[in-house]
């Protein structure tokens, strides 16, 4: 499938910058230049990070919806299924696998275990983000696999790929292929391709703005009228 973007992959440094950043000043980051409503892009909360002592992963969207609650109807069982490995590699590395169980219940089964942590790592993931569940957490940690999940279970049950490199929307967070996103402990945030390369730089002027109104509240110094003065500046 092809990369769902009109822009180009960014550079090596370019990702580098945006991994660096926390999720918290990214997002206000990203506010700065108005390009999407500030109630989307992100997922809603009900994520959870299995690691969040990791750094921050960034990552190109591989999208695919899985089922898992019921035998599949056609196509075989996920492990039955390697087709969608071309697809991970078609996109531009690194790689964020981003599943959405459609199934009638959600979390059941795992697509990723044992096995595919190992796989999708050689293939150039660092993340898995899905409204289903993981298993053999240990594994994932052992090879610094980043995982934001809703369930966590002991079998893959009857998992299978419905389809992949479709749009997909996991907590609130609407995802096409190709997308780019950013995650740590705070949750996963979508970046806009049209202002990657200037996030960095907005990031640190939030930064530096924010830096000073706490420097000012931890100062002898403090008032309400210095407090409002900076605060206007912003």
């Amino acid at each position: 499938m092809p990369l769902n973007t009109n822009n180009h992959p960014l550079s090596t440094e370019q990702l580098e910058s945006l991994r660096r950043l926390d999720a918290c000043t990214l997002a206000n980051a990203i506010e700065t230049f108005n390009v999407r409503l500030h109630n989307e892009g992100f997922t809603d909360g009900g994520l959870h990070c299995l690691f969040p002592n990791l750094p921050p992963v960034v990552g190109y969207a591989a999208t695919v919806k899985i089922r898992g609650s019921a035998p599949p109807t056609a196509g075989g069982a996920y492990a039955q299924r390697t087709d969608w490995w071309e697809y991970v590699q078609s996109l531009p590395k690194p790689h964020i696998i981003v599943a959405q169980d459609i199934s009638s219940h959600p979390g059941l089964g795992a697509l990723l275990g044992e096995v595919h942590f190992n796989i999708q790592r050689a293939l150039g993931c660092v993340g898995v983000v899905t409204n289903g569940a993981v298993r053999s957490v240990p594994t994932a940690k052992a090879l610094g696999f980043q995982v934001f999940a809703d369930h966590v279970t002991v079998s893959h049950a009857y998992t299978h790929i419905v389809e992949f490199g479709t749009p997909v929307e996991v907590d609130g967070l609407k995802v096409q292929s190709g997308d780019l996103l950013h995650g740590d402990q705070h949750g996963v945030q979508s970046i806009p391709m049209n202002i990657a390369s200037q996030i960095p730089a907005a990031a640190a002027r939030v930064t530096a703005q924010k830096q000073a109104i706490i420097a000012l509240c931890q100062s002898p110094e403090f008032t309400l009228e210095k407090l409002r003065a900076l605060v206007a500046t912003k």
